[in-house]
């Protein structure tokens, strides 16, 4: 079917090159940019090029769609019949289907399923650029069956200059990289215009108000004006660019007011398929002009017909992991500049076209230059249990545009192990590969299969069906969501019941598929359970939170004042809603936000259910733990049995520690405080001042008196101490004089009197204590402080330790007189000056003209 060679579409004139190449290479890339028709006219083009079905894989089910339903309108057949399209939940495809839309998560399953993709002649995985997880892994995937299938041909396609990084990784070692096939762009005049807003456009919240309206008021001002400016005679149609759902409802409902007479709609992943078709189908002639508010979907793997008009906020929404506290959630960046080009240039697809980006050239110039992996920021659970069951686990000897990143990696295994899902090896066991057929999270799926005995395959598939679709509850309350979705009131109700039924089939098939497992390897009679539960044990009410708890055991959450704790560790506050009066919550889903929002946790539950504490004890079994907790507080140390589910404390009760108990609550007082948990005596404390003199002029085997090493090494001098704070005793009451000498070396303490005396004995005949220097003074020094008349005649300064004793010389009175180290030359000197001043004032002590030859005395002279 010779679609390009009567189709106006720039791609047309590439189509030729295209062939060219995959009859010679059997593999290209090709470079387009959007709008230029590659995505219609690519797949036909290979169409009697292959035996088979040729396979074409979009990043997102509205692409998906709105390409086969574009492909089938220019055949002029039936949906289904030339071109079809799978999603999740709709299948249109029959036996003559040659061109089969799908997205990257069908295409990973059927691989999984059987990697020679049998009756499929050729892979073309579209928009390679926007670096999608799954999308990722596929090139690696396809281009493995590749080199076993040479007749499987793979196209990879990108709206960006990323094509030379995807032929390099599509080429082989012989041929060298894939072809190029390049389709310059068709771009008509396209009138660039700034109108950046007056304030900030994020805030605490994300993106702030004030920047929505200016946003919505810049559109209507764009929208009156773009007629005469690109000489039309009614308004075209518009495109406008904010980062997430929230914001298209705001802009759109604002739009709505200040552009009356207008179509405005929607365009964002959550609608339903039927107004996803209304907005990509077009509008006639006699319609009123369009203006679409959409997400980022419309960039480059969408094509929203008509417009000539675009208004680009500026911003997006990645995925960001908090491997701390084990969440995940979007965040509100700077789109790419690549992004800003690709939003422009919608407005001169089909003419001339104006664009208006709602910021400036300098943060036009600041935006990253390309939008960030999804494989390095986001969780990588569900892609490692790919890979695992795929043979490559953690990606080993896969072509991958971007290695994984190692830290995620490792978490996402931890996941995946504790789910058995994966070995020890890393690769995906049978389990494994169980949990890898459902469309959805690992953990959903474990809870899915574990769910199903403990509360019914029904429910358990109610429940897993609604998380795994982009369904988000009005004030987190999973109930109400699925009471609106049982009724069919819930956008995309009819989706979700789909759903259902195809998990309900899933766990039939596994239950089938572990019976007969069960029976081979240990003769287990048909019909009995596999799996343990006893469905009796769970109230009904806890139904749907015990099928989320299942799944994040770790997310069962507590409440705590105004915020709830997460078995986790995390903090996080709900939304306003209906689940504030329960006491605990199965979280399905805790994200980040931005700001000192949420009571100030940093993170906010989006979707949870209630349950009581028993459920969540059945569901939380595994992070159930005993444990004695050891504190140290009014210098005792006291100890309590403590039954916790995660960082969730459910009782505590005081009881006696154990001296091991009581050694780990020192050491971490000692970690915390410090020696100052003690009271040191005066002997302690001199005791310990003389060794550390020692120690800092003779070095070893002195020990060192430092806090560092005195806590270094507690064990071996506060043994016996320990012992007694087990029996309740008190740090404060603890004398250290005894621990310390422990510590004293043999047979080198025998010498410490000597060596560092308490005490010197004077001319007087007194024995005058020793003041020894801080234990942190690197230049102290023994000080002796004595009245002057007790050392008369005496030439010789002393030493302790090899140190000159620091003689502080004292009046009568007590007062010091004189520091000095060299007694000599204060008697020949100083001495003289100082016997004038105070002869005087103390008429009753000796001051001899001659100290040398005078007694020492500490009397006065009547006395002596």
């Amino acid at each position: 079917m010779r679609l390009w060679s009567e189709s106006d579409l720039p791609f047309a004139a590439a189509v030729p090159a295209l062939r060219a190449a995959v009859r010679d290479r059997g593999v290209a890339v090709v470079q387009a940019p959007p709008g230029t028709g590659k995505t219609t006219l690519a797949p036909p083009a290979l169409v009697d090029l292959v035996p088979g079905r040729v396979i074409v894989v979009q990043p997102r089910r509205i692409a998906a769609r709105a390409a086969a339903r574009r492909l089938a309108t220019l055949t002029g057949e039936p949906l289904g019949r030339f071109a079809g399209f799978t999603v999740r939940g709709e299948r249109v495809v029959s036996g003559t289907t040659r061109v089969e839309f799908c997205t990257p998560g069908i295409l990973v399953r059927r691989l999984l399923s059987d990697p020679d993709l049998p009756g499929v002649g050729a892979v073309i995985l579209d928009e390679v650029h926007e670096r999608g997880l799954e999308s990722d892994l596929l090139v690696g995937m396809v281009a493995e069956v590749r080199a076993l299938r040479e007749d499987l041909v793979l196209l990879a396609m990108s709206a960006t200059l990323d094509a030379p990084r995807f032929a390099a990784l599509l080429g082989d070692g012989t041929a060298g990289s894939a072809p190029i096939v390049d389709c310059p762009s068709a771009l008509h005049s396209l009138d660039i215009r700034w109108a950046p807003p007056p304030g900030a456009r994020t805030d605490a919240r994300g993106v702030a108000d004030s920047f929505l309206e200016h946003v919505a008021v810049t559109v209507a001002e764009a929208h009156s004006g773009a007629a005469s400016a690109l000489g039309l005679a009614v308004p075209p149609d518009a495109l406008v660019f904010v980062p997430g759902v929230r914001e298209v409802e705001r802009v759109a409902r604002r739009v709505r007011q200040l552009v009356p007479g207008s179509d405005v709609l929607e365009l964002h992943g959550r609608l339903d398929g039927r107004a996803q078709d209304r907005v990509t189908a077009g509008s006639g002639p006699a319609d009123p002009p369009r203006i679409v508010v959409s997400t980022a979907l419309a960039e480059s793997s969408l094509t929203v017909p008509g417009v000539r008009l675009v208004v680009d906020a500026g911003l997006a929404r990645e995925p960001r992991r908090d491997a701390a506290r084990d969440m995940s959630g979007l965040v509100t960046v700077a789109a790419s500049r690549d992004a800003a080009i690709q939003r422009a240039g919608r407005a001169a697809r089909q003419g001339p076209g104006v664009a208006v980006r709602c910021y400036d050239e300098v943060t036009f110039a600041a935006m990253p230059a390309h939008i960030t992996p999804e494989v390095s920021v986001a969780d990588l659970v569900a892609p490692a249990l790919t890979l695992a069951c795929w043979g490559s686990p953690r990606g080993e000897g896969l072509a991958l545009p971007d290695a994984l990143p190692i830290g995620a990696v490792a978490d996402a295994e931890t996941v995946l192990r504790r789910l058995g899902a994966v070995d020890e090896q890393g690769r995906g066991t049978r389990l494994g590969r169980r949990l890898a057929e459902v469309p959805a999270d690992p953990r959903l799926a474990r809870a899915l299969l574990d769910g199903a005995d403990l509360v019914g395959r029904r429910t358990a598939a109610e429940v897993v069906a609604a998380l795994a679709d982009d369904h988000r509850p009005d004030g987190a309350d999973l109930a109400a969501l699925l009471r609106d979705l049982r009724r069919g009131s819930a956008p995309a109700a009819g989706r979700w019941k789909e759903e259902v039924r195809r998990l309900q089939d899933l766990v039939d098939r596994h239950t089938r598929s572990s019976e007969r497992n069960a029976r081979e390897e240990v003769g287990r009679p048909p019909g009995a359970s596999t799996r343990a539960g006893d469905r009796s044990g769970v109230d009904v009410r806890d139904a749907s939170g015990l099928v989320v708890a299942l799944a994040h055991p770790d997310r069962v959450a507590r409440r705590t004042g105004e915020v709830y704790l997460l078995a986790s560790g995390t903090r996080a506050a709900l939304p306003p809603g209906g689940l504030h009066g329960h006491e605990w919550l199965a979280v399905a889903e805790v994200a980040r936000v931005e700001g000192r929002v949420a009571a100030g946790t940093g993170a906010v539950i989006r979707v949870a259910a209630p349950l009581s504490r028993r459920t969540a004890e059945l569901a939380g079994a595994g992070l159930l733990t005993h444990s004695t907790t050891v504190t140290f507080r009014d210098h005792r140390v006291t100890a309590r049995r403590v039954r916790t589910l995660g960082a969730i404390e459910l009782s505590s009760s005081p009881v006696r520690p154990s001296a091991t108990e009581a050694r780990a609550g020192l050491e971490s007082a000692l970690a915390t405080h410090g020696l100052g948990i003690f009271t040191w005596s005066p002997a302690a404390d001199a005791l310990r001042r003389r060794l550390a003199l020692l120690h800092r002029v003779r070095g070893e085997p002195w020990p060192d008196m430092s806090e560092a090493a005195l806590t270094a090494r507690w064990r071996e001098w506060l043994g016996p101490e320990i012992d007694a704070l087990a029996d309740g005793g008190r740090t404060d009451r603890i004398d250290l004089h005894d621990p310390l000498r422990r510590l004293l070396p043999w047979p080198e303490a025998s010498r410490l009197g000597e060596l560092a005396p308490e005490r010197l004995t004077v001319p007087s005949g007194r024995d005058v204590r020793i003041d020894y220097p801080a234990v942190d003074d690197p230049t102290g020094r023994p000080v002796v402080a004595v009245k002057l008349q007790e050392c008369f005649g005496w030439a010789q300064t002393p030493q302790v330790a090899g140190v000159p004793v620091l003689f502080h010389l004292l009046s009568p009175a007590g007062r010091p007189l004189a520091v000095t180290d060299d007694l000599a030359s204060f008697w020949s000197g100083p001495y003289a000056q100082v016997r004038a001043e105070m002869r005087g004032r103390y008429p009753k002590h000796p001051w001899p003209e001659d100290p040398w030859t005078a007694p020492a005395t500490a009397r006065t002279r009547r006395r002596i």
